[in-house]
Order: structure tokens, then sequence, then C-alpha cells
């Protein structure tokens, strides 16, 4: 009896070594467990070789039905109705512990860094991040979250957008749609140390640049304070001048000014040092920059009143087709598909009076596409995704 029980144990080893390259060889790995529980149990009760043989039968049996064994050769794919083969991600949020323990695991952490958080956005924002990383760590999500490739358009109302105005400590927190704004703690050196500077996102982190109070200065924006940097624009910009991110990210341009002489200069900052680069051939005060094609555009000027918009490449400025206005104080922003939109400003061919249309530049033509609800000028605007 023991000599026909190592016989069929030895077979079934033999059977498992050649399922080692099946798919769904952790779920075989189980299936043979039960199947050899079951033919302990089965033997246990036998007192004869002809039962022994019996459960030897019904072993092989059940370990053919296995994903992976004869009669599934590829594993769940082959046999999706075995038991072991259920969907363990289907219903999981009722009934697949593990997912419900990671689940509850993320969500405690997240309450507590909230609850831990000071009144500073960036540290609620970095709570939802973690929490994002732990779910993605979780059973099921992976397969749940990864079924489209399609990517869900950031809500307006997802996004909170930080105003600055010329006094710092009247700062905001503005919900993309509108809805909301709660008020927001900003420590400067000055209360007017912002104004009429111009901003823009380096390396992550937003910086201004020039500005009423000491015209060649750049500040980060590190958590909720201003901190001057030690470098220095080459240039004095107090009022009039731009600024772009450029490089994804990487580096920024600043153009143009309230003088002469920096009505048309340009110089990029990298983080750490500030060089110049090409001037352009028309002066851009309050023309703001924007991308055009994924290249810094500038269009009209307060100054001289001109309708002259131009483009800078990787050798100078380029023109492009004259605005339908004599427009400045206009906000510029890029689109995704590689167009620019020009919005509100003064038109100077009218008195400058402030304007609510919306212009789009595309394939080098000017179009007006809409209007603001009302006539806006030395406003900000911002691309969040719709």
């Amino acid at each position: 009896m023991r000599f026909l029980l190592i016989i069929y144990i030895n077979l079934a080893q033999a059977s498992l070594r050649q399922r080692d390259s099946c798919n769904d060889q952790e779920i075989n790995n189980e299936c043979l467990a039960v199947c050899d529980a079951e033919y302990f149990d089965c033997s246990k009760k036998c007192e004869n070789s002809d039962c022994l043989r019996k459960c030897a039968e019904e072993v092989i049996s059940c370990e053919n039905s296995c994903p992976c064994g004869a009669d599934c050769p590829t594993g769940c794919v082959d046999c999706p109705e075995h038991p072991l083969c259920a969907d363990e991600c289907e219903d999981a949020q009722l009934n697949n512990n593990d997912y419900k323990i990671c689940v509850n695991e993320a969500i405690y952490e997240l309450d507590f860094c909230l609850k831990t958080c000071p009144p500073e956005i960036g540290c609620h924002n970095s709570c939802y991040e973690n929490y994002s990383q732990m779910l993605f760590l979780c059973p099921c999500i992976e397969q749940e979250t990864t079924t489209t490739t399609q990517i869900s358009p950031i809500e307006p109302s997802d996004v909170f957008i930080l105003v600055i105005p010329r006094s710092v400590d009247e700062s905001y927190l503005q919900s993309g749609d509108g809805s909301s704004q709660i008020s927001a703690t900003i420590n400067a050196p000055r209360n007017d140390y912002a104004d009429y500077a111009a901003h823009a996102l380096v390396n992550g982190k937003l910086h201004i640049f020039g500005g009423n109070y000491d015209r060649i200065k750049i500040a980060r924006l590190d958590d909720c304070s201003l901190n001057e940097l030690t470098v220095r624009l080459n240039e004095e910009r107090k009022y009039g001048h731009a600024a772009l991110s450029i490089e994804n990210g990487t580096k920024a341009l600043i153009c143009f000014g309230y003088s002469y002489d920096t009505r048309r200069t340009c110089e990029i900052f990298d983080g750490s040092t500030t060089v110049s680069t090409f001037a352009s051939d028309w002066t851009h005060r309050n023309g703001g920059l924007g991308l055009y094609k994924n290249q810094p555009t500038s269009v009209g000027c307060f100054y001289d009143k001109h309708r002259k918009a131009e483009t800078l490449s990787a050798t100078g400025w380029i023109a492009l087709p004259d605005h339908p206005k004599r427009i400045s104080e206009h906000s510029l922003v890029a689109l995704e598909n590689q167009s620019m939109l020009l919005i509100g400003g003064r038109d100077w061919g009218n008195d400058g009076a402030p304007q609510s249309r919306i212009w789009q530049l595309k394939d080098e033509n000017w179009n007006q596409i809409g209007e603001l609800l009302q006539a806006d000028f030395q406003g900000s605007a911002i691309y969040i995704g719709r």
C-alpha cells in the first residue's frame, strides 16, 4: 500500500514539473494542493489497493482539470469556469479582502496627512499624490484603471489658481471654474514685492521677475514664501515685460519692458543664471508672451500701438501675420493644437478701449472665435486642460 502511494505521488510531481511554463502557475499550485488534500482524505479511508487505485484516478482527474492541467493546458483561458479562475477583481470592494485592507490603509494615511497639513495647498496636493501612489499598489487597481488609454481631461473645478495681486497680503486661491475662492498667505519682503512683476514656472517652481520694486530682481516661491535669488536680470524691467516657461519648463524667457532700451530685449533664465538672447524686431511693451507652434510669440505694443506679431526661432525673431487690431495688454494662451489665443486687451484703434474678443492664431491666420462676458485688459489667463 505504501509502495503504490509513493508511485502515485511521484507521478503527480512529474506532472507538476511539466506544467512549469503555464501563465497561471500560482493558481495551478493552489489547485494541486486541493487535489492532494482530497487524495489524502480518500486514501485514509482505504483498506486495499483497489481503493487506493480509485483515489489515484480521482486525483489525476482532479489535476487534469486544474488550470495548466491536461484539460486546460494554457491556464484559465481554457477553463474560465473553474472555481479558482473566478475574477478576484469583480466587486473587489465587497469580496476581495486584500483589496479592502489595502484601500483602507491608503484612506487612513490620507486622512492623517490632511489633518496634519498646515493651511498650504501644496501640502494637501502632496497628500493626494501619495494616496494615489498607495492605491496603485493595491490589487485590482491596475486592471481597473488600464482598461482605456484615453486620459481624462482636467476639470476646472479640480484646479486652484494662485492669484497674487499688487498687494501680496491680498493673495488668494481661485478655483478654475470660479465657484470658490479662499485667501492665501504669502510671505514677501514687502507688500508691493510682486507689483508689476512678470511670472513663469521654472523647474516646477513659480518665479517672478522685475517689477515696480527692484526692477532686476528674481524671486522664487518656496512653499508660501517669495525668496529673492542672488542671480539678477541683465536689464531693468519695471513693467510692460513678460515671462514664459520654455524648454519643457526648465527655463524662462523674459522679454520687453517700459523704457525704449528694453522694449525689444530678451534674456533667458535657467534657474541659476541669466543670458541675453535675440532682441525682437518690433517693440512689444505689454505685448505679452505665449507659445504659437511651440515657439515664443508676442503681439502688439502699448507704446508704439502697432499690430505686429513675431515668433522667436532658433535664429531670431520671425514675422507673423499682423493682428487685426492695434492691440496691447491682452493675455496669450497656447493650445494643444499648437494654435494660440489672444484674449481681451486694449484696442488702440478705438482710443484704447477695453476688449472682450477672443482671437485665435492658427495656420498663420487670425480669427475671432468668441467673446468674454465682459471686456478685460491687463489680466492673466492659464490653460487648464479643457
